[in-house]
């Protein structure tokens, strides 16, 4: 097994201690007008389709549930693959409110600014570039969104993603197992390893039906763009300590090196 980014908590299987991650959490961000009426929503990088819903219907004081509910009525203009799942594709921004503003009004910018960056020449000739298609690239830039612990880390998190799929491993990306189960956990477990779902990168090969979360733009640019490297296993032993590597006897070195961390104390952040 590898280690996803940060390292943060043990996981005891056959004997080896391996860590796990979560996917993080950000808090809802509103700007209002002089009466305090909201009149921007920021959509933070990495927010599932679940917390972007939440955050709709909040700035829109619906009941929760209610912006979900719109898909249907959104008439979303997405690629064929996503099978109407806007996941990947409600674009992490800046969006106005207006007065009148409605769910379907907002899943629609979301998705249409999604399109115009995805589409246009630099991410569609990059994928193409990288023998995949655009929603393809952006399910990867999902994963390397929850698994890369800096900005610079990204392009690596990249090549590993794809020369595992190249020598046909599986991803083993503990990020798809906390989207499997709709949870941010610090808590991976062997029976979350065995659980019977696409998103399972543990026991499936090759990429998740759908991205994960709404990745960024530059993690967009990493998936296109995979730093030069043959890692196949990374761990972040301790802050600003993201060490890759192609060689498992020194990644098991790394991983007990962070073992040994945690024991003492000094665990990477949350």
């Amino acid at each position: 097994m590898r280690l996803t980014r940060r390292g943060r908590i043990a996981l005891i299987a056959a004997g080896a201690v391996v860590a796990g991650t979560a996917v993080a959490v950000p808090l809802l961000t509103l700007t209002g007008d002089e009466d305090g009426r909201p009149t921007t929503l920021v959509i933070p990088e990495g927010w599932r389709a679940t917390q972007v819903y939440a955050a709709v219907d909040k700035v829109l004081a619906l009941p929760p549930g209610t912006t979900g509910k719109s898909l249907d009525k959104a008439r979303l203009k997405l690629p064929n693959d996503a099978e109407g799942n806007p996941e990947g594709y409600l674009y992490p921004a800046t969006y106005p409110l207006q007065e009148k503003s409605t769910p379907e009004q907002l899943l629609s910018l979301m998705v249409d600014t999604a399109n115009k960056k995805f589409n246009g020449a630099p991410i569609a000739a990059g994928a193409q570039r990288n023998a995949m298609n655009v929603y393809q690239a952006v399910t990867i830039a999902s994963i390397i969104q929850a698994e890369a612990a800096t900005k610079e880390d990204m392009g690596k998190v990249a090549r590993v993603v794809f020369n595992r799929l190249e020598r046909g491993m599986p991803l083993q990306m503990d990020s798809t197992l906390n989207y499997a189960l709709n949870r941010a956990s610090l808590h991976t477990t062997v029976r979350d390893t065995r659980m019977d779902s696409p998103y399972n990168s543990y026991q499936r090969m090759g990429l998740p039906p759908t991205p994960i979360d709404n990745p960024g733009e530059e993690a967009v640019r990493a998936a296109i763009n995979p730093t030069p490297g043959d890692w196949l296993y990374f761990v972040t032993v301790k802050p600003g300590d993201t060490r890759f590597t192609a060689d498992y006897a020194e990644h098991q070195r790394n991983v007990a090196e962070f073992n040994a961390r945690q024991k003492s104390g000094r665990s990477a952040p949350r």
